[in-house]
């Protein structure tokens, strides 16, 4: 049943993506920015002895993708309330993980989508990494997404308003943004700042990320970012869904 249900939940929102193709394409337009106007600039940066600029800027370019993406997910969910389609979905029968889980596995899909398209100028660009590296960073980005697009849903029923709704995300998102080392890595930074930064949970993500892009499968980085990685989106699955059953969505 709730296979069936998140099905039907996930094949209605991706069909609404799949019409709305400027969109998809339009939402990793700044990631291909950075990677485009950034990403020379770091050729001749001291950024250590393993791997190239290219397997330090692209897998942080990933996760940003699934950082700014999945946070404003929300914004669908106070549109819905406003258009009344919240409301027609109350009275069914479909269970409410399912409308959670439908919205956040289309979501996953359509960053992983981007996700390609990154990749794939990237390695145009001169990105050497292997498949299994590309692979476990596509799956981080898939885990970040669901964790932030469940997040972004929950906080969506309790603000109601989108002059509410934006602020709150670019007060969360910018922050661990800088703090997680997407741009540069946090080895780079004063001491003060490399602690400080181990407190924002993407950080481990990215760290992960960037051993995997360069073959290093059993690093403590690998360890430690997969273990967030899931644990972070358990608990904001978990979070999401109660505040679906509570808001009748």
């Amino acid at each position: 049943m709730l296979l069936h249900d998140t099905g039907l939940i996930y094949g209605r929102y991706l069909r609404q993506s799949l019409r709305s193709r400027f969109a998809l394409l339009f939402g990793v337009l700044m990631p291909l920015l950075y990677l485009l106007f950034f990403g020379p600039l770091l050729t001749r940066l001291p950024l250590g002895p393993r791997g190239s600029s290219w397997q330090l800027l692209v897998p942080g370019l990933l996760l940003q993708l699934g950082l700014f993406g999945a946070s404003f997910a929300g914004f669908s969910i106070i549109l819905e309330n406003g258009q009344g389609v919240v409301e027609r979905m109350r009275v069914t029968p479909v269970s409410r993980l399912a409308l959670l889980l439908g919205r956040v596995l289309r979501d996953a899909t359509v960053f992983v989508f981007q996700a390609v398209l990154l990749v794939l100028t990237a390695v145009a660009m001169g990105l050497r990494a292997p498949l299994a590296g590309i692979l476990v960073g596509f799956a981080f980005v898939a885990l970040l997404t669901v964790a932030l697009g469940s997040l972004s849903y929950a906080l969506a029923f309790k603000v109601r308003t989108p002059q509410e709704f934006g602020p709150m995300i670019n007060a969360v998102t910018m922050p661990s943004m800088l703090l997680s080392g997407l741009m540069l890595p946090m080895s780079l930074a004063p001491a003060w700042l490399d602690v400080l930064s181990h407190f924002v949970p993407f950080r481990y993500l990215v760290d992960a990320v960037r051993d995997a892009y360069v073959g290093a499968y059993t690093t403590d980085h690998m360890l430690y970012g997969g273990l967030v990685a899931v644990g972070f989106a358990t608990l904001a699955v978990t979070v999401g869904t109660r505040v679906f059953r509570t808001a009748g969505a």
